[in-house]
């Protein structure tokens, strides 16, 4: 789990405002320390080195920079567009937070604006020619750095804001969230089914939103410090608004319980962080609108359904429930859920299509294959439900094909399967 200075940390680093002033801090401290280190060398080595062209380097990089700023900025946003419309708006925030994208153009414009401070030090005439040669070699160090970002960029650009490049960033959040999730089954917490405790006090939200992370160490402190134990009533990616709980307090409370909310970051979207859900349920706006009469393209919900069962299978591994902090009780997430974020989207919109009906099938198969036990109930109530969606529209032969992978699933179940959740 990660604290509330390091989310907003993550959040500022991915800005590019922030590697950019970092740029224009090293152009002033490089020409702080010109004026400290020119001095010592030795008398004229500046003019014999040729330091004397350091004004016109950093005239050519300011000028070269802002044209590539300008440029780059009016790819990402074509790319970005682009990819709004093929694949999903939910995955625009995962390729505004790519880690390439987000380098290259704080370099690109970190540099425009070290060698704008440059020029000025320059102009005003405080800088020696030894001085001046300090500054060279620190320019020269600034241009490696921009040749390497700039052929970094156009490898980069190949696959950018592409179909296939946008379904790997959402899978990988994806994974990431689910990984997370299977460490730290219910946050580090007590697992916690059902209403809470009678005499529990209810604490209500003041915003209205998506809860995107729940900070569970400040929440202990909190019911450290108030003697108390705290029931979680809503998730990350859970609507909230003040006429639902969003926890309940078991204790003597004193007046400034209140206060615990400001552990809970409420947003007006959902975000990948701490909820996997969100990520199934992208893949499977992903996977719809390719099923649309618009876009039809059955291939890329078939592709989604390989990569569902790919996310899904790491929740059936053997694992302990790891218990961080002792006072806090979470809901676990139900599995049936999870399936019905991502299996019944592509079977209603794909529900004419028998290659993707039967792709759906084999998944459900694959997965009640991987781990009976655990997955295997949910996997034969979703296997039911598409088989009632397509079978009015399809054929007689491609029926009695899905028919028979759905008894396969049927069969590994077993006769008696019971409900999963994490």
């Amino acid at each position: 789990m990660i604290s509330k200075w390091r989310l907003f940390l993550k959040d500022s680093l991915q800005k590019l405002w922030v590697v950019a002033l970092l740029y224009a801090v090293l152009a002033l401290v490089t020409n702080l320390a010109a004026t400290m280190i020119g001095p010592l060398l030795p008398q004229g080595l500046g003019g014999l080195l040729g330091a004397g062209a350091v004004e016109a380097v950093l005239t050519i990089l300011a000028s070269s920079m802002l044209t590539v700023v300008t440029f780059s900025l009016g790819i990402m946003v074509s790319s970005l567009t682009g990819a709004a419309a093929a694949v999903t708006p939910r995955a625009i925030a995962l390729l505004k937070a790519d880690r390439t994208t987000q380098r290259v153009l704080a370099t690109f414009l970190g540099s425009f604006l070290y060698s704008l401070i440059g020029i000025v030090a320059l102009k005003a005439g405080v800088l020696t020619d030894n001085d001046r040669l300090v500054l060279f070699a620190v320019t020269i160090a600034v241009i490696l750095i921009v040749v390497a970002a700039i052929l970094r960029w156009i490898d980069h650009l190949t696959v950018f804001g592409l179909m296939t490049d946008s379904i790997d960033k959402v899978e990988t959040a994806t994974e990431r969230a689910i990984a997370e999730r299977i460490n730290a089954p219910y946050l580090g917490g007590h697992r916690h089914a059902g209403p809470p405790p009678p005499a529990a006090h209810a604490v209500y939200p003041a915003t209205i939103g998506y809860i995107r992370y729940i900070h569970m160490q400040a929440l202990q402190n909190c019911a450290a410090d108030m003697d108390c134990q705290i029931y979680l009533n809503a998730l990350p990616g859970s609507f909230v608004h003040p006429g639902c709980p969003l926890l309940h307090l078991l204790g003597d409370l004193p007046d400034h319980s209140r206060h615990i909310l400001n552990a809970f970051t409420i947003t007006d979207t959902r975000s990948f962080d701490q909820d996997p859900r969100f990520g199934l349920s992208v893949m499977a706006e992903i996977a719809e609108r390719a099923l649309s009469p618009a876009v039809n393209d059955p291939g890329t919900a078939i592709d989604v359904l390989g990569r569902a069962v790919r996310l899904l299978a790491p929740l059936a591994a053997p694992r302990a429930a790891s218990l961080s902090f002792s006072r806090l009780w979470v809901p676990p997430i139900a599995l049936a859920d999870m399936f019905d974020d991502v299996f019944p989207p592509v079977a209603r919109d794909g529900a004419g299509l028998f290659a993707v009906q039967m792709r759906l099938q084999k998944a459900l198969l694959a997965l009640s294959q991987i781990n009976p036990v655990f997955f295997g109930k949910t996997a034969y109530v979703q296997s039911q439900q598409a088989l009632a969606r397509c079978t009015p529209q399809l054929m007689a032969h491609e029926i009695d094909a899905i028919t028979t992978i759905g008894a396969q699933i049927a069969d590994t179940a077993g006769p008696h399967p019971t409900p999963k959740s994490i």
